[in-house]
């Protein structure tokens, strides 16, 4: 499959997004104790686990414990106080641990497609990232299904308004920044190194119109705040401070992975995150009615569906 250099699939280390709730919840549990472990299990199974009508969870199950390829949906979502919310990321992350490689695919949140799913909105055009407002998690998952043609077996979702408790819980973090702007405040967000807290930090992510990259650029920024979070998590001094990081991730993650099945994954599929690439879709800005959407060619759709397919088979 050929591609223009801009097209082209991005070598990266930037590999612990994909398991973040795997590193900050696992890792921890065994360096501590074992009522530290406990209460990880606790906080998964009980506050975060959320099966889907759309996923069969047995036979995801299944594949997990024979090792077999994965697609999980990884969702950034913005929920704020008197709104349903809506997908604010959305990445496909596919898993091959016979052949230890993994990708991650992003969705751009504007792109047009058949909305999918048990809401009134089902059949309608609209962007990608409007069904999870129109239904859930749920319809979120069966829309990308449909616009890839293909299946999911995981999802995790992450409440972005949640991203300013889990920066505080871990202490602040510090990132390398590429452009310079002042945001609210008129905090700095200064080129190079940069310290930021909770709320600092959920403005860095969210701003959009003062990034030449536009989506692009947002989702790399998103990407490093959440490298930052898991990089400081992963340093976490103290049990109660590690306790208050789980706390929040209560709170702002769910995912159809129960405890057992984070564990399966830590042991059979970490090997995949040795060799990890990154691919943007890409397509055309276009306004309908006086709104902004993008179109994306059936060419790119079909090359990103090989994609994914190539790490499935």
């Amino acid at each position: 499959m050929k591609r223009s250099d801009k097209h082209k699939k991005r070598k990266t280390r930037w590999w612990k997004v994909t398991l973040v709730l795997l590193v900050l919840l696992l890792v921890p549990a065994g360096v501590y104790s074992y009522s530290l472990y406990s209460g990880a299990k606790n906080t998964v199974d009980s506050k975060m686990h959320k099966e889907v009508a759309s996923i069969d969870h047995k036979l995801t199950e299944k594949k997990t414990k024979e090792r077999e390829p994965l697609n999980i949906l990884l969702m950034g979502v913005d929920e704020r106080a008197g709104d349903s919310g809506r997908s604010d990321a959305l990445m496909i992350l596919s898993v091959d641990p016979n052949d230890n490689r993994s990708q991650i695919i992003s969705i751009p949140r504007d792109t047009r497609t058949e909305m999918v799913g048990d809401s009134p909105q089902a059949g309608n055009l609209d962007k990608i990232n409007h069904a999870y407002a129109f239904g859930g998690a749920d319809m979120a998952i069966q829309t990308v299904e449909n616009f890839l043609d293909i299946n999911l077996d995981y999802y995790v979702q992450v409440n972005m308004e949640g991203l300013e408790e889990m920066v505080d819980a871990v202490g602040g973090i510090t990132i390398q920044n590429d452009i310079e702007w002042y945001g609210k405040d008129n905090f700095h967000y200064k080129k190079g190194e940069l310290t930021m807290n909770g709320k600092e930090a959920l403005g860095y992510v969210r701003m959009r119109y003062d990034d030449p990259q536009g989506d692009l650029g947002r989702n790399e920024r998103q990407r490093k705040v959440i490298q930052g979070i898991v990089d400081k998590g992963m340093n976490v001094g103290s049990i109660s401070r590690m306790g208050e990081v789980m706390d929040v991730i209560g709170k702002n993650v769910s995912t159809n992975m129960d405890f057992s099945t984070m564990q399966d994954m830590m042991k059979n599929y970490s090997g995949a995150r040795k060799n990890l690439s990154t691919y943007q879709m890409t397509g055309t800005g276009t306004k309908i009615n006086g709104i902004y959407y993008l179109e994306v060619p059936d060419q790119e759709v079909q090359d990103v569906r090989e994609m994914i397919l190539d790490y499935n088979s």
